[in-house]
């Protein structure tokens, strides 16, 4: 049997196809409202991040997105991207797939050895 990856009963093209509004609510509570603050402005890092993030995705650039945003929830609508995400010491590349929706930049980045 083949193995069809979904995130809340969505497909990856779907979800990639989502705006923020329309993913926030397949989000967990903490996830949410990091995004909600960041989007009435009280978060401006974050809100940087996501211009920097559609920006990429209109151009269609292909080169990884340099952040220090280690606490940055990874939404559906990033899946296919590449993140450079800063561990303290170097930038170190994530590839966004289905399965690390919901979790943070800094979870596939990690400080120390491993």
């Amino acid at each position: 049997m083949v193995y069809i990856s979904t995130y809340r009963g969505l497909d990856p093209k779907t979800l990639a196809s989502l705006s923020i509004e329309e993913c926030l609510p397949l989000l967990k509570s903490r996830a949410r409202r990091a995004y909600k603050r960041a989007l009435k402005g009280t978060n401006t890092e974050l809100k940087k991040l996501l211009k920097k993030v559609e920006k990429y995705k209109k151009l269609k650039i292909q080169k990884p997105i340099r952040t220090h945003l280690r606490e940055a929830p990874i939404l559906p609508n990033w899946i296919g991207l590449k993140f450079a995400v800063h561990n303290g010491k170097e930038f170190k590349e994530v590839l966004i797939t289905i399965d690390k929706i919901g979790y943070r930049l800094g979870d596939f980045s990690h400080t120390t050895g491993r």
